[in-house]
């Protein structure tokens, strides 16, 4: 599972339908919002988040990728109680993160996809945390032994589902 640089010669940039642009985002959203309320265990997982990292390392392009982070970042904002926007610009930075990174490596095996979901969470939580505690002035607790067990858990996620996912890709 090695990690490769690639050229930008060997980059293979992807879209998708505006019908799987939409409703992939919407159905991430749906579930985070909804499933949680019968499945308690569920809210570890940050669906939203995981099919913004996979559009923006799909599409290889940093405003495609800071746009969706926004879009969807956004639309969970208000599916929630706290301030609009703190979501909305931690998956902008994860989504700018994670085009720029998907140009610079192979992201299309197992492993990268781990890592790279491993990574983008972390990084997603610590610039929420930052946002939601030193911006916006909510309480919150930080336990990197938490954190980091999400972490794994939605990078095991992210893999079977970013092959879901696949399917829906569209070469430029």
């Amino acid at each position: 599972m090695p990690i490769t640089y690639t050229s930008n010669e060997q980059v293979e940039v992807y879209r998708f339908s505006i019908p799987a642009a939409v409703l992939i985002p919407l159905s991430a959203l749906f579930l985070q919002a909804f499933v949680p309320l019968r499945l308690g265990f569920f809210s570890i997982f940050d669906l939203p988040l995981l099919v913004v990292i996979f559009f923006a390392v799909a599409r290889r392009s940093q405003v495609s990728g800071m746009l969706t982070g926004a879009v969807i970042g956004l639309l969970q904002d208000s599916l929630t109680h706290q301030p609009i926007g703190v979501y909305g610009i931690a998956k902008t930075v994860v989504g700018y993160g994670a085009s720029s990174l998907g140009v610079k490596i192979d992201v299309e095996n197992a492993g990268s996809r781990f890592l790279v979901t491993l990574f983008f969470y972390i990084a997603h939580e610590i610039v929420y945390f930052t946002i939601a505690r030193g911006l916006v002035g909510l309480t919150l607790h930080w336990s990197w032994l938490h954190e980091l067990g999400a972490a794994f858990a939605n990078a095991l996620v992210a893999v079977p589902m970013f092959v879901l996912l696949d399917r829906f890709k569209q070469r430029t």
